[in-house]
């Protein structure tokens, strides 16, 4: 019953996976995409994405990080997946989900939907070069222009020998528009023998046991839920062990965001930090009143120290 963190593209970099993992119930993070074309990348990428490589490839909390590839190169791919796992990655995942135009128009992500082959000659690729002790998984979406494609490419990605595959539940065209279709969660996972884990719209508790129930997936991948509440795979634990969590309170909020600017502050200019943390303000908005209130203020901040200076006067 494991729940593993989503990769969120511009969002959950190292820093966030830090400070989300520090507070617990997170079992398995993944990187932001690392984007494969025609050249060999340097080690330095790889490193720039995920920094808990220089760690054994976990957070500081002892949570596993895999590393995501995303392209359409089937050979570039092996090659990326055998330098990722030469790196020190315990497990190499494949991006056939990101939604992105951008992405998509140049063939990578969600719009392999449309070609369950090439999605199975790229993971056979990652699979046969990554050595065999290290895990190939992929994440995938239910379609690109509906939800019809998620069984086929659920079972290209198996005859492949994906160990485990992440289905969002969603197509391309649906974007993170509510509602998520977890009954056709439900189809994939009758369809194929592999893992198949429950992705999206978990903002809660009560939402995380409904999406097992529908879904039939023991294990489940939440992005914007734990972005929005922190603490929200910790009550999730508790609730399995019957047991009540208090929820964490905004000062305690307000102490993770601090904590976050000061590692960002060690990799990005100031004008990026801000944005970085205007961004997960946005989604605190979703569990906390005080995010709200304070939105329309810090929302005009362009500047590290005001930004702290706001968040911290809100929470005295």
């Amino acid at each position: 019953m494991r729940i593993i963190l989503a990769p969120m593209e511009g969002l959950v970099d190292a820093p966030i996976r830090e400070t989300l993992t520090r507070v617990g119930g997170i079992d398995r993070c993944v990187t932001e995409f690392i984007r494969v074309t025609h050249g060999m990348l340097p080690p330095r990428v790889f490193y720039k994405y995920a920094p808990e490589l220089y760690k054994q490839a976990l957070t500081d909390a002892g949570v596993p990080v895999a590393v995501q590839l995303l392209g359409s190169n089937a050979e570039m791919m092996g090659r990326h997946g055998a330098k990722a796992a030469e790196l020190g990655a315990g497990q190499v995942d494949i991006n056939f989900g990101c939604p992105a135009k951008t992405v998509n128009k140049h063939k990578g992500g969600c719009v392999l939907m449309r070609e369950p082959e090439l999605m199975h000659d790229i993971a056979l690729a990652v699979r046969k070069d990554t050595p065999a002790n290290v895990p190939v998984t992929a994440k995938m979406r239910l379609g690109y222009d509906d939800r019809s494609m998620g069984v086929a490419c659920a079972q290209a990605l198996e005859a492949a020998g994906v160990a485990e595959i992440v289905v969002h539940a969603r197509s391309k065209v649906d974007g993170y528009k509510p509602p998520a279709y977890w009954e056709e969660i439900a189809r994939v996972r009758d369809a194929v023998d592999t893992r198949v884990i429950a992705n999206g719209e978990i903002w809660t508790v009560a939402d995380y046991w409904r999406c097992r129930e529908v879904s039939g997936c023991e294990d489940v991948m939440i992005g914007r839920g734990l972005i929005a509440r922190p603490d929200l795979a910790a009550q999730i634990k508790a609730s399995q062990q019957g047991e009540d969590c208090e929820p964490m309170g905004w000062g305690e909020v307000t102490g993770l965001v601090e904590d976050y600017a000061q590692a960002l502050q060690a990799r990005l200019e100031d004008r990026y930090v801000t944005g970085r943390i205007k961004q997960w303000l946005n989604y605190l908005r979703q569990g906390f009143p005080e995010a709200e209130a304070l939105w329309p203020r810090a929302r005009k901040i362009r500047e590290v120290a005001p930004m702290l200076a706001c968040l911290s006067q809100a929470h005295h």
